[in-house]
């Protein structure tokens, strides 16, 4: 198993997590966004320094020996009557799953979360992504609800689930 460790993203990770994102995105229905949908390495680096500015988004990496292999994404909300809410985006490399790297990204997330006085952690997954969905129950979450027809990837319409982490 290979050690890795979590931070916060920096510009100069810019180009491995265009990278990771292309890589996940390109798996069979794996990622809402498409590969070819991704920021380019600039648009992303610009991105980064703005959530590195910003106090209600952050975005955290895990990475080992091959480089970043896991991307967590958070940002509040900004109505002010859901501002206690921050939506999530979770990747990890196929290669490295089942290792932790997940769950250790979670954890950040939530310590984040305490930090910005966020309430509730929000994300959505596809219904038939059934690892995530185990891990994400198995850290706290809980199903609030399904949404037909809420995201459109390659041309279809599909579903998604709209899971919850109440922040203690």
């Amino acid at each position: 198993m290979n050690a890795f460790t979590t931070r916060r993203a920096t510009p100069a990770d810019a180009s491995a997590l265009v990278e990771l994102g292309r890589a996940v995105s390109s798996e069979p229905e794996a990622w809402l966004i498409t590969e070819g949908d991704w920021r380019n390495v600039g648009d992303e680096r610009r991105y980064l320094r703005a959530v590195r500015r910003s106090p209600h988004a952050a975005v955290f990496v895990a990475e080992n020996e091959d480089g970043i292999v896991g991307r967590l994404s958070l940002a509040r909300d900004s109505h002010p009557a859901s501002h206690h809410v921050a939506d999530l985006g979770l990747m990890v490399a196929a290669g490295h799953r089942r290792r932790g790297i997940g769950r250790s990204l979670l954890e950040q997330a939530v310590d984040w979360a305490r930090e910005s006085e966020i309430e509730k952690l929000e994300l959505h997954v596809f219904p038939h992504n059934e690892p995530a969905i185990r891990l994400y129950e198995q850290f706290g979450f809980e199903r609030e609800g399904l949404r037909r027809d809420h995201f459109r990837r390659g041309g279809r319409l599909v579903d998604a689930v709209l899971m919850a982490y109440r922040v203690a």
